[in-house]
């Protein structure tokens, strides 16, 4: 009977949002809020908590986490989603709220929480 040693079990595009590897990148959980309108969140999202619920950071807020994969709100009930609690990240692939740009008073409350910025050179 022969044996397959070797198979592609799936696949990685690199997307550029970790661009560090210190700190190591830390995974966690956490609830989203539910929203008004059914929305889809991406990957490299900005969040910030309030209540113990995450929202996408914007003006007002304070920075709190980056959300670690795509996951779509609706209006019915709150999401549970995967985090970056830790991790080095590019700050040109984050998302913010429509309108909003990351302050350094945003990347301050990010780095105390452990998450870093550096960017990704192309040479």
């Amino acid at each position: 009977m022969a044996r397959e040693l070797s198979r592609v079990i799936g696949e990685m595009t690199y997307d550029g949002l970790i661009s560090g590897l210190t700190p190591q990148t830390k995974i966690g959980a956490g609830t989203i809020a539910k929203g008004e309108a059914e929305v889809t969140l991406k990957r490299g999202t900005v969040l910030a908590k309030a209540g113990g619920k995450l929202s996408i950071h914007g003006s007002g807020k304070t920075a709190d986490c980056i959300l670690a994969e795509d996951i779509t709100v609706g209006t019915a009930a709150d999401v549970d989603a995967a985090i970056y609690e830790a991790g080095c990240f590019d700050p040109e692939k984050v998302i913010v709220a429509d309108g909003y740009t990351l302050t350094e008073t945003d990347k301050d409350a990010l780095r105390q929480r452990g998450i870093y910025f550096a960017g990704v050179s192309n040479k």
